[in-house]
């Protein structure tokens, strides 16, 4: 995995746009391995990795027999991509990553709610369009497609092929499409994306996959930046858990200026 330190706005917009067609992922720690929230919660929570794909399929069994009480269309529940994107939607650990096809929206994600140097990863989607993994050529993005009745159990469930997939549920939900969203899946739980993409052939000069690493020193200026875009909580998460989310950066904006103008005020009254 390439890694570029980032130390302007600027600089990361530029070598962003000339990323056209990729996928990119945002990160409040860079020092967090690229993982998916159900690895996370299994390396924490469950020690025997053996049993992690039983765990995994546990964990949907139980949402899909309960989920249809409180979704209007329980179709969505046998689509197991968009059952998956239903579970990550609402919080549930699942082996899905959300990517966003703007990298503001991944610098958003990684500045927000940063406390040190975050991270962007840019994923090379129009490489991996067509790449096979080294140990199987066969196992093309079309082959493994999720979306593809019984391809989740065969290629993801059982957690032993190191093989990769991205892209977006026959169906979008709001929050995705506000933010320009799309999934990476995971054939492994137990090794990190970049880790995976070690045993794809990367072609021409552009590597699979970059870390920008984004320092902290960098965030009042972009959060500025973004909020004049309208990429805010309120606009990723159009419902009223966004707006709400949202005000918390409004208290760093708006409180700075009242304290300009209080200070203002205070010095002309002496």
């Amino acid at each position: 995995m390439h890694i570029e330190q980032v130390s302007e706005w600027s600089q990361f917009i530029a070598l962003t746009d000339a990323q056209d067609g990729w996928a990119f992922r945002g990160e409040v720690s860079a020092n967090w391995p690229l993982v998916s929230s159900l690895t996370r919660r299994l390396q924490a929570y469950s020690p025997l990795r053996d049993l992690w794909p039983l765990r995994e399929e546990r964990a949907l069994r139980v949402f899909r027999r309960k989920a249809h009480i409180y979704v209007d269309d329980s179709a969505a529940l046998d689509d197991t991509l968009r059952c998956l994107a239903l579970m990550q939607h609402h919080g549930a650990p699942t082996r899905l990553l959300d990517f966003t096809k703007s990298p503001y929206v991944a610098a958003f994600f990684a500045l927000e709610d940063a406390a040190g140097d975050a991270a962007v990863y840019a994923l090379n989607t129009p490489a991996l369009w067509a790449a096979t993994p080294r140990f199987d050529g066969a196992l093309t993005r079309d082959r493994i497609d999720p979306r593809v009745p019984g391809n989740y159990e065969r290629f993801f469930l059982r957690n032993r092929l190191p093989v990769l997939w991205f892209g977006e549920p026959t169906e979008m939900d709001r929050r995705l499409v506000a933010q320009s969203g799309l999934f990476v899946m995971p054939g492994v739980l137990d090794r990190s994306i970049d880790s995976i993409l070690d045993g794809y052939p990367s072609s021409g000069a552009e590597p699979l996959i970059v870390k920008y690493v984004l320092p902290i020193a960098m965030r009042p200026h972009a959060m500025n930046a973004l909020y004049r875009m309208n990429v805010t909580y309120a606009s990723l998460f159009p419902d009223m858990d966004g707006l709400a989310r949202a005000t918390a950066y409004e208290l760093e904006v708006i409180w700075e200026r009242l304290e300009q103008e209080f200070r203002q005020r205070t010095d002309e009254s002496h």
